[in-house]
């Protein structure tokens, strides 16, 4: 393969290191113990205190009876409260499950069920959807203890500083204080049983995330990532970004997903950087953080920066700390990324990755990035392109589907043999990935995605599985059938739309809008349906399969 232009500053291979992630949090602590590991709405936390917090924990989920292995979810949004969690599993030799926020009740018992999590650590907004969930599944099936945590339990305790300029709704949501479930014990007093975890044994190879990713069939997959798989990507972003102690990272990107929870909870430790949390997203609120506490490292997704640049103040935010910006999830337009070249001097190198991988497989040099690319194949990643049919490798420049070797792919899919043998296959004597993207490598060695064999859709780098919606969707007594498409949106780059079978007792009163409103209540928002098209039939095979690509096609002519 071309690698012309890797950079001369960067090894091609690294030497990962062979221990489990909470090494990292216990080394970044005996050497930095009074260093500000986190900055949350003007809370500071200490790599000391940060460090104290998790081993109090741990010792607490062992007193639940979390043994080595066993799963514990995380449930919740950016906060510090999300790393203390985290490694707090790790110290306890368990393994995090993160499940996105925006979850409702139908999705999450899926998340208790599948990899029979033991507890669930949620914050308080979000207890309810658990402890439903987990009331509706056989008793044999049930949690061991729900641990919650309020918003408030990381705050300052003089309150939010004012000239943080968090956006009145922001902070009523992160004061409020629901009421518990029954049960439910709560994150402070944990905290305070003052119970020490027994040794730490987790070793490299052993599991440490089970992260959940959706297929073109069926409910999403668990991906097995173990200590060292995600080791790989730890140290190797501080390397390709050139990241060290003396960053300062901004986490916007949920820690649920697998990019921000490597670059908001795994690659900072490790660097030994300090990090600002933003609970949410909001630009106004991202302007002022990253002015106020010169930010120099942020990996977003391109609507992010779209959105900052759509402030009437965003000239009046100070930018010039920052010294790297990457992203993926979505192609970075063109024109956005020549502004950000001429009025801040920045480069915007996108990377790609996959859940499997454990974000970056691919990431452009910053010295040398290219527009709407995915990069170079990353420390000791070997890709290529192969013909998905016949499997043969594809001629620079020609199309196929992109298959990918390297330290940072998981292991296989959680208890899917099946599903892991039909993700892999052999070249060369080594075991590659089959991504389901379509793309071409250039003759320098850079990767460009074209298309996707997966049916997925892509909703400002949320990833939308339309089977999983559309299974969802079935679950509404007015629908007889239904199939899940993209559809072309100016800014979410794809929007979800629902092409829809209405049964004959609903037709003529069940209306776009209710079929909208049923969803936000059933699903996480990122998948509801923001169009309903509704149909007398849905065009089918012989085998009577919904010609699911009948109808992306037509969606596409109708487009301008």
């Amino acid at each position: 393969m071309a690698r012309s232009h890797w950079p001369r500053r960067l090894p091609r291979e690294l030497e990962i290191p062979a221990t489990s992630l909470w090494f990292n949090l216990e080394v970044a602590a005996r050497r930095h113990p009074d260093k500000t590991a986190t900055l949350y709405c003007g809370a500071a936390l200490s790599y000391a205190e940060l460090e104290r917090q998790a081993l109090a924990l741990a010792g607490w989920l062992q007193a639940q009876g979390v043994q080595a292995g066993d799963r514990v979810a995380l449930f919740m949004q950016n906060c510090p409260q999300f790393l203390v969690a985290f490694y707090a599993i790790n110290r306890a030799n368990a393994v995090a499950v993160p499940v996105n926020p925006m979850n409702r009740v139908d999705e999450f018992g899926h998340y208790i069920r599948d990899p029979e999590t033991k507890v669930v650590i949620c914050s308080a907004d979000l207890a309810a959807i658990v402890a439903a969930a987990n009331e509706a599944l056989p008793a044999e099936q049930r949690l061991r203890a729900l641990l919650v945590t309020s918003y408030a339990d990381a705050l300052p305790p003089d309150g939010i500083p004012s000239e943080l300029g968090l956006p009145e709704a922001m902070r009523q949501w992160l004061l409020a204080e629901p009421a518990l479930p029954a049960g439910a014990q709560h994150w402070v007093d944990a905290l305070a049983a003052g119970q020490r975890p027994g040794p730490h044994t987790a070793q490299a190879d052993d599991l440490a995330l089970l992260p959940y990713t959706s297929g073109t069939t069926g409910l999403p997959k668990g991906c097995m990532h173990s200590n060292r798989t995600l080791m790989a990507n730890a140290c190797g972003g501080a390397q390709w970004g050139m990241a060290s102690a003396e960053s300062v990272g901004l986490a916007v990107v949920p820690m649920f997903h697998i990019t921000g929870m490597l670059y908001g909870v795994l690659g900072p430790v490790y660097q030994c950087m300090t990090l600002v949390i933003m609970p949410r997203w909001d630009r106004e609120l991202a302007g002022q953080l990253i002015s106020r506490y010169r930010v120099t490292h942020w990996t977003c997704i391109p609507t992010m920066i779209i959105d900052l640049f759509g402030s009437p103040n965003y000239k009046r935010f100070d930018l010039s700390s920052l010294f790297y910006l990457s992203g993926g999830g979505a192609a970075m337009p063109q024109a956005v990324a020549e502004r950000l070249q001429q009025e801040f001097g920045l480069t915007f190198a996108e990377g790609y990755g996959l859940t499997e991988t454990a974000a970056p497989s691919h990431a452009n040099p910053p010295e040398r990035a290219k527009l709407q690319c995915l990069g170079m194949p990353i420390f000791g990643v070997d890709s290529r392109v192969i013909d998905p049919v016949t499997l043969a490798e594809m001629p620079v420049g020609e199309v196929g589907e992109i298959v990918t070797h390297g330290p940072m792919v998981f292991k296989g899919y959680w208890r899917q043999p099946e599903a892991t043998a039909a993700a892999f296959i052999e070249i060369e004597g080594k075991r590659f990935f089959r991504t389901g993207d379509l793309g071409r490598m250039d003759e320098e060695g850079y990767f460009f995605i074209t298309d996707r064999l997966k049916r997925m859709i892509n909703a400002s780098g949320y990833k939308v599985w339309p089977s999983e919606v559309e299974l969802l969707l079935y679950k509404n007594p007015a629908i007889q059938e239904a199939c899940i498409i993209a559809s072309r949106d100016d800014y979410r780059g794809e929007t979800v739309k629902a092409v829809v079978v209405l049964r004959a007792e609903a037709r003529g009163t069940t209306t776009a809008e209710d079929i909208i409103a049923w969803s936000r209540e059933h699903m996480a928002a990122y998948k509801v349906p923001r169009i309903v098209e509704f149909v007398d039939a849905l065009p089918k095979s012989g085998a009577g399969k919904v010609l699911w690509r009948v109808l992306q096609e037509r969606e596409g002519q109708a487009l301008p």
